[in-house]
């Protein structure tokens, strides 16, 4: 079994096609075949968003594939699952999501000092395809740049 403490599930195709505004962190609403899942480090957050149902938020997409020993009452790995923010956060974020073109990502999950799963949620742009070329150059460039150092330094 491997170390919950080093559960560090990143989206990253978020990264590359959003622009980050804002990131909250968020606890999550896991049923007990879930939290035993996700210390095995068995989850994805491809193709993940979060929405608004009344006044509380939930995040669509994300899958924690099901638990290897859960019986009959193993969970859906795609269900929709409630995020728990404080009342300002949320207010915060749903003015935020109303504006055009902005949208809530999941963007990383990882378990706390004190056990708990955690989601790192970001209020998001979707980036243009101009945009999405100059973090591909920026990306080359950088690894160039760090390899041309590591010559050096020998």
């Amino acid at each position: 079994m491997s170390d919950y403490k080093s559960i560090n599930i990143r989206n990253k195709r978020a990264y590359f096609n959003y622009e980050i505004l804002e990131e909250f962190v968020a606890g999550i609403q896991l049923a007990g075949t879930e939290i035993k899942s996700l210390r095995l480090g068995k989850a994805s957050l491809v193709d993940c968003y979060c929405y608004f149902s009344g006044r509380e938020l939930y995040i669509r997409g994300m899958n924690i594939a099901e638990y290897d020993w859960g019986n009959l009452n193993n969970h859906a790995p795609r269900r929709d699952r409630k995020l728990l923010l404080n009342r300002r956060e949320l207010d915060k974020l749903e003015r935020a999501s109303q504006d055009k073109g902005v949208t809530i990502v999941g963007l990383r999950v990882f378990i706390n000092d004190r056990g708990f799963a955690k989601v790192v949620i970001g209020l998001a742009r979707g980036k243009r395809e101009y945009d999405k070329r100059e973090t591909i150059k920026a990306r080359d460039t950088k690894r160039e740049l760090d390899a041309v150092k590591k010559m050096y330094k020998r």
